[in-house]
């Protein structure tokens, strides 16, 4: 599995190859010269020593605030709010995973992608940055983030999503 921006909360690149030790052998047991690369990889794979830092600064964080029980705390208020909006206008379908969500939008006919699009347009002038791609709305809302702060974006969605021809 290959893992990337969140290992650095985005702000370098750093990721990461995780595998099995079986295939992790395979690929050792193959020989070659020493200075071939088993696991080639660009810049974000490299191990460049800031973002390497940056990375278990985070991993730091994450332990010593005890994110991931906060997220695991916040994620059915998150997964609640996220689905509220099940048969608003547009939305196909909705489905999340912890602070993780996307959401299905209907095309609009001959203009494939513009829908979400307009409606990642209209939340940035509310305020809010979310991302889009194909015909999906996806939100990824900070670790440290309050169910105030969850209502505040689900609302704006919301009215996006009406606002949005």
């Amino acid at each position: 599995m290959n893992v990337a921006k969140q290992i650095t909360n985005g702000s370098l690149p750093l990721g990461a190859v995780l595998a099995k030790k079986e295939i992790y052998d395979t690929f050792m047991a193959q020989g070659g010269p020493d200075y071939m690369l088993e696991f080639a990889h660009g810049y974000t794979y490299s191990a460049h020593p800031v973002p390497c830092a940056v990375g278990l600064a985070t991993l730091d964080i994450l332990v010593r605030e005890n994110m991931v029980d906060k997220v695991k705390a916040l994620a059915p208020y998150f997964e609640n709010a996220v689905h509220g909006l099940k048969g608003a206008k547009h939305v196909a379908d909705i489905r999340n995973y912890g602070l993780a969500a996307g959401l299905t939008i209907d095309g609009l006919p001959g203009e494939p992608a513009k829908r979400p699009y307009e409606i990642a347009m209209t939340m940035l002038k509310k305020g809010f940055y979310v991302r889009y791609g194909g015909d999906t709305i996806q939100l990824a809302p900070p670790f440290i983030t309050t169910p105030a702060q969850i209502d505040s974006l689900i609302n704006a969605l919301g009215e996006s999503l009406n606002q949005t021809a």
